[in-house]
């Protein structure tokens, strides 16, 4: 039996906003859309050509207040190949939350909150 994943989910409470920052930040791009008919709830798949893997966006309409996202102890990893240039635009972006530099990794966070891990291609 063999098991591929292809998605994690994250729930956002501004949907336009959390599209362009996955933009902006790591280069992903919306790849299709669920919703519903009465307008409760809107599903967005991002990706990007590097891999087949995706994030799935979730606004809930009636969600009235911040996730809450307990100890942040999880993460999605994102390895890029340029790292120097991903770091410079992480700090103009101000979203780079924890660095390591003895391991050579960083992680950002989302307009929510989520933790974005950035390692280097080795």
């Amino acid at each position: 039996m063999k098991f591929k994943m292809v998605h994690e989910n994250y729930n956002v409470k501004n949907l336009e906003k959390s599209i362009a920052f996955y933009n902006k930040a790591v280069g992903l791009t919306e790849k299709r859309r669920k919703e519903a008919e009465d307008g409760s709830f809107i599903i967005v798949y991002l990706g990007n050509d590097h891999s087949d893997f995706e994030l799935e966006l979730t606004w809930l309409r009636d969600w009235d207040r911040p996730y809450d996202l307990g100890d942040c102890e999880f993460h999605l990893a994102f390895q890029v190949d340029d790292y120097d240039q991903a770091h410079a635009l992480h700090e103009e972006m101000d979203c780079i939350c924890y660095e390591n530099k003895k391991m050579g990794i960083y992680f950002i966070t989302d307009p929510d909150g989520y933790w974005l891990e950035i390692v280097p291609t080795r």
